[in-house]
């Protein structure tokens, strides 16, 4: 039978409508401009996840890091770690989806299995995990592990996925696995997750090596892309790919939405983002992703100063709507949205902007 990616909040069609949670300090703006600061801690990260299920959101999404990038604002300075987070906050919540973001180099599956496993019965089966194949060595330094090359990284990230589900399916006790990463011999986790076959499995990257992976092995892939209409490129490829296994992979994009009762006033709030650039902390999250600040044109720099590389959404709320529907007619099966005030966004979004994407029959 074909196997399909699972739609985030089950016997629903339409845009999935999801959040990429604070769960670091000064996310996601290279900016001294933020409104709210202390954002990140997770008093309040309870409160924007209440307020994202009380409006209706799908799911909500956390970055990983483990240190930061300096500057004046300390970028991702503080931050907490993705799978407490992530289990604490749905003992909170009772529908919303939460995932987890793992560094494939920094754990070992069978771990991750067993966690991930618990969290699912914790929510009644409501988790989900991105895997990362890491990209920031300064992370991985301070650990002793060394960061392997692109492909290597993701035959490594392949061997994690293909580790999860058969501990996740396999008879417990049955399952066995052998790599040049990974030694599993009978694997068992009991009990195994409630969602079936398994939870949903993400994949964030979006070079060929990673899309590879994505179309063999994963349900989700969060991508970024420079523009709106440059969108329809990578979902069309990922279908295309994940063709060739007889599977379908669904996608969600990453926008950073700003909208105001003007879009004069919602482009004021943007330049304030840009005027207050922190160029020590933009130029270390260059190097880590291994480009040259010097070499910035314009709009690559706004781009990564807003939201970290974040496609931007700016304008009236009925502009914003239009947008998210583009993106939907583009091939986006749901949007992980980067907001500026995040309690204060999350509940205005929910009282503006998805009644207007209901009106557009994007989401039911």
């Amino acid at each position: 039978d074909k196997e399909k990616g699972r739609v985030m909040n089950d016997g629903r069609d339409g845009l999935q409508l999801g959040i990429f949670m604070p769960n670091c300090s000064h996310t996601y703006h290279i900016s001294g401009y933020k409104p709210e600061p202390e954002d990140w801690t997770y008093k309040s990260n309870k409160q924007i996840a209440l307020a994202a299920e009380g409006a209706g959101f799908d799911f909500l999404f956390p970055v990983s890091r483990w240190r930061g990038f300096g500057g004046k604002i300390d970028y991702m300075g503080s931050s907490q770690e993705t799978m407490t987070w992530a289990a604490a906050l749905l003992a909170e919540t009772k529908k919303v989806r939460i995932f987890s973001t793992v560094h494939a180099p920094v754990f070992h599956p069978l771990v991750v299995a067993k966690m991930g496993a618990t969290m699912d019965h914790i929510s009644g089966g409501r988790w989900g995990i991105n895997i990362v194949s890491g990209w920031n060595a300064h992370d991985f330094d301070m650990m002793g592990i060394q960061l392997l090359e692109h492909q290597e990284r993701y035959k490594r990230t392949a061997d994690f996925i293909s580790i999860l589900k058969g501990l996740w399916t396999a008879e417990p006790g049955t399952f066995a696995f052998e790599s040049e990463w990974y030694s599993i011999r009978d694997g068992y986790v009991m009990p195994q997750p409630i969602q079936k076959p398994h939870p949903p499995i993400v994949n964030a990257g979006i070079s060929g090596d990673a899309r590879d992976v994505v179309a063999r092995l994963c349900d989700w892939v969060f991508l970024t892309a420079p523009t709106i209409e440059a969108t329809q490129e990578i979902t069309a490829d990922i279908s295309t790919r994940a063709g060739v296994y007889n599977r379908q992979v669904l996608c969600a994009g990453c926008p950073f939405v700003l909208w105001r009762a003007t879009e004069k006033e919602a482009e004021r709030e943007r330049k304030r983002i840009l005027e207050q650039a922190d160029e020590l902390a933009l130029a270390n999250w260059a190097r880590g992703l291994g480009m040259e600040s010097g070499s910035f044109d314009r709009f690559t720099k706004e781009m990564l100063v807003i939201g970290g590389g974040a496609l931007s959404i700016v304008g009236t709320a009925e502009q914003v709507a239009e947008r998210l529907a583009r993106l939907y007619k583009l091939g986006l099966d749901g949007v992980l949205l980067i907001f500026l005030s995040y309690l204060e966004d999350t509940i205005r979004f929910g009282e503006e902007i998805i009644p207007l994407l209901k009106q557009l029959g994007v989401v039911k």
